[in-house]
């Protein structure tokens, strides 16, 4: 090559580097250092809320990302679940609720970016973790570790999914919304007990989603050891005490958990908004620059899709919107005032660490500062109930308990975690004027096991192995001979069976009659059985039906471990003692006879196997399908069934699975709550002594306007004569706020750059197509009591009521000033006061 090219050569190079670089610019860049994701060129506080798709139907997802975009989301997060978009292997279903590409490009419509968890493991209270159940059965094969063929699996759907991104132009590289990608899910447990294996696993999967080129940055969460470029990130109830692996990493909370899952059998965990929003503070004064909600909307486990095992079909989680759709209020808008506050400093977090200025012994004042001179504080109190009165900047500022205040200038408070203004819903279920007709049932006679193939084995077969999770019921049949010389026939106690169990439930029937059930729970699966069996001379035929009720989905090599009913099986109380069936012939049947002819399909509704019949409440039997037809309800509010005098079984509605149900009573302490301290699980709980989950999920999209099928399976013989459709709406508001009360909304920035506090407001808002019909409660001066049981006192504005019907009734939406002014006077003169309401939606 001559000298003369060398110039030439550079400056094509120049060129080149050049036009990428702007051709970068043109598609999305999205890189980071340690103060944050930047996006073309721009550091960004981002705020993410996860929505799972599968756990809605595609008619929901506009909405749903619409109010996240409403309540300060910049993101929406989402897993992908492999099982449900590989059922069998090489065979894809990306339809319906799995339309991932269409979830996505609805996101993109809404203007929002989106955080792809690939995984693939996913836990997320999902069946198996989100990992095929026929995965497990790949010769050879080892789940997360450093195994070729689970290592093969992962790369081939890995690459399946960044392929199908790309091929739409998903990635921002490419001008999509997608800014970020996760592989692998909360490794860091099993890199511990995996040992070197877990560490080179860690390594591959890292290099190998890095390699599929998708010109964002990949995440790995909980774990520590992620190898760059790939950031590691935090999970939990609070992430103000991480700090990523490197120092040019960004900290981030790829999971700040909004509430928790519900197992049935236990109470509903709720997180409350002071708490949650005083963990986001803290870990926006540490430096932490993007945070995701788990879950914004939690929704719900349709069909078999619940894991745990007894996770509930709700997956409502406490979140800001609740799984119907719903905001939850006032969790949704005091996140929502908090996430304009967080803008507000935006470059100002941006661009600094903060300094750090005590207060107090609990008190702390965070300082940030912009390039352009911006000034930003957050002043915290760590103490648990005492507030504080604290001097910042020569000025006096108010610190409840527990809590931090937002300063977007350093002098005016615009937010402070544990002050809630906003209003409180109450959301109540309805009957609808949608009733149950022409009945008609199919019982599961357990002698039709002749009629269908079965397998037959000396010993007791592990379940999944049999099922390989196509149904949640397995047969376990054997034959014991009793003597007529046996004594228990004439007199003495009657003989008991014990069966040993390895999960879930158990039903246990001799000679076709329920004799007794019994059930593990999420945390000890394992469990026995041990109860009277009535026998008669001669054969007699036991037959257990095994119940799975989800498969796990966590834990180390989790794909090995066993469940249904791997015995011992003993019969005690005969003449000779105690007999051991377990290595007895036993005969095995996959599912029920009514799921092999699709009882739950409109094209099976005219089958003659139906019985149709005038009373369904007399029915009442175990092991039994119903069918009935019903009208959709006029109006537009989410549905559900009311399944309260049902036991456990499965429901669907034409066609579609509505989930698991099971009336099981919750146990637990369901004390009162406060939002101050440390959040613990047995904190905040709610529905003791009730069933866990009552009403279930029916979307609106699946019905049609006339003649809905509906298909019930009971187990137990619950009566569903009761069955009912209710619908769910905000029937009433509160809100609660004082004279001073720090909003965004109240808050101006000027044009000079100077700014301004206006007056404090009440804002209350219906559901759409719902008014104010009447005020329950006014009262402006000092009133006392919370949402529900407020209490005027001698500090009041008789015109308090006349205003705000004035103002409210018979609209949507209103908002009255919180001020002497507006209420013609001072009812208590140089005491602060505060505006009380409680109003119904009608």
């Amino acid at each position: 090559m001559g000298t003369s090219s060398v110039p030439k050569l550079l400056l094509v190079l120049l060129c080149l580097n050049v036009l990428l670089g702007w051709l970068q610019f043109c598609y999305g860049s999205v890189t980071y250092d340690k103060k944050g994701i930047i996006i073309n060129g721009q550091r960004k506080i981002l705020i993410s809320g996860s929505i799972h798709y599968p756990r809605s139907t595609p008619d929901m997802w506009g909405d749903l990302i619409q109010k996240g975009k409403d309540g300060g989301l910049d993101v929406i997060d989402t897993y992908v679940f492999w099982n449900g978009h590989e059922p069998s292997a090489g065979t894809y279903n990306f339809e319906g609720r799995y339309d991932l590409v269409g979830f996505i490009k609805t996101v993109q419509r809404a203007g929002l970016y989106v955080t792809l968890r690939i995984g693939p493991y996913v836990c997320a209270e999902w069946n198996f973790g989100g990992l095929p159940v026929w995965l497990k059965y790949v010769p050879g094969i080892s789940f997360r570790t450093n195994n070729d063929p689970f290592k093969r699996a992962m790369q081939g759907f890995t690459q399946k999914i960044v392929q199908m991104m790309k091929s739409e132009n998903l990635f921002a590289s490419q001008g999509g919304p997608i800014i970020l990608s996760q592989i692998e899910n909360e490794y860091e447990p099993e890199r511990w007990a995996y040992g070197a294996a877990g560490s080179i696993y860690v390594s591959w999967a890292a290099q190998m989603a890095v390699s599929l080129g998708t010109g964002v940055p990949w995440l790995m969460c909980k774990e520590d050891d992620a190898p760059d470029p790939v950031i590691n990130t935090c999970n939990g109830f609070y992430c103000d005490g991480f700090v990523p692996n490197k120092p040019y990493k960004p900290m981030m909370w790829t999971e700040a958990w909004s509430g928790w899952f519900t197992e049935f059998g236990d109470p509903v965990h709720q997180r409350p908004v002071e708490d949650l929003a005083f963990a986001v503070a803290r870990f926006i004064v540490k430096g932490g620059s993007y945070f995701n909600y788990y879950m914004y909307h939690g929704g719900t486990n349709f069909g078999r899709t619940a894991g745990g095992p007894f996770i509930t079909t709700s997956y409502d989680y406490d979140a800001p919107i609740d799984e119907y759709g719903l905001t939850r209020q006032p969790k949704y808008g005091h996140l929502k005032n908090l996430h304009g506050a967080v803008k507000l400093c935006e470059s100002a977090l941006t661009s600094s660490d903060a300094t750090v200025t005590p207060l107090g012994h609990y008190e702390q004042a965070y300082v940030f500062r912009s390039r352009q001179g911006q000034c930003a504080a957050f002043l915290s109190n760590f103490h648990t109930n005492a507030p504080a009165t604290v001097i910042f900047n020569n000025m006096h500022y108010h610190l409840p308990a527990w809590s931090i205040s937002i300063l977007p200038d350093c002098r005016n408070v615009v937010f402070n975690t544990a002050t809630v203004g906003v209003q409180t819903s109450q959301i109540q279920m309805f009957p609808t004027s949608s009733y149950m007709m022409h009945w008609a049932t199919y019982n599961e006679y357990l002698s039709s096991f002749e009629e269908r193939a079965m397998t037959t084995a000396t010993g007791l077969l592990e379940q999944i192995s049999l099922t390989k999770d196509t149904s949640d019921y397995l047969w376990y049949m054997t034959n014991v001979y009793i003597s007529s010389s046996e004594s228990f026939l004439y007199h003495g106690p009657t003989p008991t069976l014990t069966v040993a169990s390895a999960g879930h439930a158990l039903h246990v029937f001799i000679n076709g009659k329920l004799s007794g059930s019994a059930y593990g729970t999420r945390t000890s699966w394992r469990f026995t059985f041990n109860g009277p069996v009535y026998l008669r001379a001669g054969n007699n035929r036991i037959s257990l039906l095994s119940v799975a009720v989800g498969l796990p989905n966590e834990g180390a090599h989790y794909e090995t471990w066993k469940m249904g009913i791997l015995g011992p099986v003993t019969l005690h109380g005969l003449s000779q003692g105690t007999k051991d069936l377990s290595w007895q012939r036993w005969s095995y049947q996959v599912g029920l006879k009514g799921e092999g002819m699709n009882l739950e399909s409109p094209n099976a509704a005219s089958s003659g196997e139906w019985m149709q019949t005038l009373n369904v409440a007399q029915s009442n039997q175990p092991l039994t399908w119903y069918k009935a037809y019903f009208d959709a309800p006029y109006g537009n509010e989410p549905l559900a069934l009311d399944v309260q005098g049902l036991g456990k079984g499965q429901v669907w509605i034409n066609g579609q699975s509505i989930g698991r149900y099971w009336t099981l009573y919750a146990k637990g302490a369901c004390n009162s709550c406060s939002y101050a301290g440390t959040y613990r699980l047995p904190n905040c709980q709610t529905g003791c002594g009730n069933p866990t989950q009552r009403w279930y999920h029916v979307p609106r999209s699946w019905l049609k306007p006339t003649s809905n099928l509906i298909v019930i399976f009971e187990e137990l013989g619950g009566d569903a004569s009761k069955i009912r459709l209710v619908k769910r709406a905000v029937t009433g508001l509160c809100a609660h706020a004082s004279e001073n009360h720090p909003t965004i909304e109240n808050w101006n920035l000027e044009s000079d750059g100077e700014t301004t506090v206006r007056e404090a407001k009440v804002h209350l808002q219906c559901a759409q197509g719902h008014y104010i019909s009447s005020i329950d409660f006014a009262s402006f001066g000092t009133p006392s009591g919370t949402c529900g049981s407020f209490v005027q006192s001698e500090c009041h504005a008789p015109s308090s009521q006349a205003i705000l019907e004035k103002d409210c009734v018979g609209h949507q939406n209103c908002t009255v000033a919180v001020s002497n002014i507006n209420f013609g006077v001072d009812p208590c003169p140089d005491i602060l006061k505060k505006l009380s309401v409680e109003v119904t939606c009608s």
